[in-house]
């Protein structure tokens, strides 16, 4: 059973480019801090250059972006870090829905929404429901996100089929595992993208990006701009993915 975008993403990668590009979006708080500013100030300034980086999709080529917001381990940080960004992200959506729509960007949001509050929810629900028509750029925001859970989840979600009976054990494989992920209706990331210097995954899409080429820049999220994504890509372009086989 394909997934929605194999199609497309296909395409993609026989023209030398990525179709679904994820990015761990680092770097905020110590863009803020090199400013002797609080750190919100630095998210502040990251969630505007997400506007500027989907804008772009359309132009280079990618159909699927995936940005990584909060992840489950986020809730390690000070009360008023997370209230702040909490604030933020209902601003994000409120401030930012009507544009996003009007672009054609599908906004699909991933991760545990049981911990966040009840009016953050009702607002991703509502941007989902707005621009689910839309298939200029596909954007997954991963919010309260983290590959571990996102497994377990999946597997709770099929034992429970399995359980049920509606599902025999020895149909169970990783492609069958992959239809309960959060990302079921997405093609595999192509490049994962780390801004900020630092060189680990952080959680991020485990399952999804078992063949995915990373890259990882040493600049910090808010000055990342279009012309450091397009230099990006144009490097991946000159990239042999092989998926585990060799040159004839």
């Amino acid at each position: 059973m394909g997934r929605e975008g194999d199609g497309v993403a296909a395409k993609h990668r026989t023209q030398g480019g990525p179709a679904h590009v994820a990015i761990i979006m680092d770097g905020n708080g110590r863009w803020a801090q090199m400013r002797g500013r609080p750190r919100l100030f630095g998210h502040q300034a990251g969630a505007r250059r997400v506007r500027e980086i989907v804008e772009a999709c359309p132009d280079l080529g990618i159909r699927y972006l995936t940005i990584f917001a909060f992840s489950t381990e986020n809730w390690k940080r000070t009360q008023a870090e997370i209230a702040g960004l909490m604030m933020l992200f209902r601003r994000y959506i409120q401030k930012e829905a009507e544009a996003l729509h009007a672009e054609g960007v599908r906004v699909r949001f991933i991760g545990d929404r049981d911990r966040l509050d009840a009016k953050l929810v009702s607002l991703m629900h509502s941007l989902e429901e707005l621009t689910e028509g839309n298939d200029r750029v596909h954007l997954t925001i991963a919010l309260n996100y983290g590959g571990r859970d996102e497994v377990a989840r999946a597997t709770r979600r099929l034992a429970h089929e399995v359980a049920a009976g509606r599902l025999s054990p020895d149909d169970v494989d990783a492609e069958t595992l992959a239809h309960f992920l959060d990302t079921c209706l997405l093609p595999d990331p192509d490049l994962v993208i780390r801004t900020s210097g630092e060189a680990r995954i952080s959680n991020f899409l485990l399952w999804q990006s078992a063949y995915a080429e990373y890259e990882f820049t040493p600049v910090l999220w808010p000055d990342f701009t279009r012309a450091h994504f397009e230099e990006i890509l144009n490097a991946y372009s000159t990239r042999e993915r092989r998926f585990g086989a060799v040159r004839a």
